[in-house]
């Protein structure tokens, strides 16, 4: 059974510096880590990650103790089309600031994806499986991934799914004012893994902040798997118990294959393990229905602004009203 996720005792990481602090994640983990530590944000108009020698310039001129890369590109199918931009950024950048922090001290932490690996299983991904992906989006995120680990073994990737949180606009976000504007809504029913919740992700974290944690591949993911139609299916159910008028109440079925605007390749089969983290500290994630239904109730059914899926929704081109394209 999966348990609430508790934060550790007495632990204080110093100086932090954020990369991609204005996103998602970024900012989840900023108002965590900002409770305890010396935070220092970077957004990515202030920090730009295809500019390799703007990065040692700006970040070898301060001090920090911790780093922490929560800045991508992450439009998979913008990876396809720009390999170029998308190596730089997801696989360059990130061996560069491995350095910097070797060159510091600092403990370095960087987040990569679910998309290194080609969906092949039917069971939890493991840290140890081979990763085998099967886009530029995955196969740079990949490199990132090996870069950092060469750079310093004691440096730390955490592999996330599906991430959703209040800060950008996301899957459930998307979903539900879906639901609010047509009576029919569609996602993709065939393709399989882990919705997971920023602020659990900025919690789970916290443990593995101490240098003393051992570096190499981490998986974060809340508990459990599901489609995207069954995500969007819950997703609604919660808001309908807390009062919502929607016009669509159901979720149709789409398969991945009718996605004729994805230009990318997609794994199938994506959920991650967590028992590495589950040995470390002794806590489950709890399951993402949880994290879902709270999102819902604390975020949007409470009146925060829904955002439409054309309003800053960084996900693919493509799909019409009520039709699930991707949120990557």
């Amino acid at each position: 059974m999966a348990i609430e996720l508790t934060e550790p005792p007495g632990q204080r990481p110093g100086t932090v510096a954020i990369i991609g602090a204005g996103g998602r994640l970024g900012k989840a983990i900023l108002r965590k880590l900002g409770r305890t530590a010396d935070v220092i944000g970077f957004t990515h108009e202030e920090l730009n990650l295809a500019d390799t020698e703007g990065l040692r310039k700006t970040l070898r001129a301060l001090e920090f103790d911790l780093m922490i890369n929560a800045a991508a590109q992450t439009n998979v199918d913008r990876c396809e089309s720009d390999s170029t931009t998308a190596f730089a950024v997801n696989a360059q950048a990130p061996g560069v600031l491995a350095e910097i922090c070797r060159e510091k001290g600092a403990r370095f932490i960087h987040i990569s994806t679910d998309y290194v690996f080609d969906g092949e299983k039917r069971e939890p991904y493991r840290e140890e499986d081979e990763a085998r992906p099967l886009s530029v989006y995955g196969e740079s995120k990949l490199e990132g991934e090996q870069r950092v680990l060469a750079v310093n073994p004691d440096h730390l990737v955490a592999r996330l799914s599906w991430v959703f949180g209040p800060d950008r606009p996301s899957f459930v976000d998307w979903i539900v004012e879906q639901a609010r504007q047509h009576e029919q809504v569609e996602a993709i029913a065939d393709k399989i893994s882990t919705p997971t919740y920023t602020l659990d992700i900025a919690t789970m974290l916290q443990p593995l902040l101490a240098s003393s944690v051992g570096g190499g591949v981490w998986h974060l993911a809340n508990h459990g798997g599901c489609s995207w139609r069954e995500f969007g299916q819950h997703a609604l159910d919660c808001c309908q118990a807390e009062g919502m008028a929607l016009r669509a109440r159901r979720v149709g079925a789409v398969s991945l294959r009718d996605m004729k605007s994805f230009i990318a390749r997609r794994p199938i089969y994506t959920v991650l393990a967590t028992e590495k983290y589950e040995r470390l500290t002794g806590q489950v994630p709890r399951d993402w229905r949880e994290a879902v239904a709270d999102y819902v109730q604390t975020h949007i059914a409470r009146g925060a602004r829904l955002i439409s899926a054309s309003d800053g929704l960084d996900r693919p081109s493509g799909g019409g009203g009520g039709r699930l394209t991707e949120n990557a």
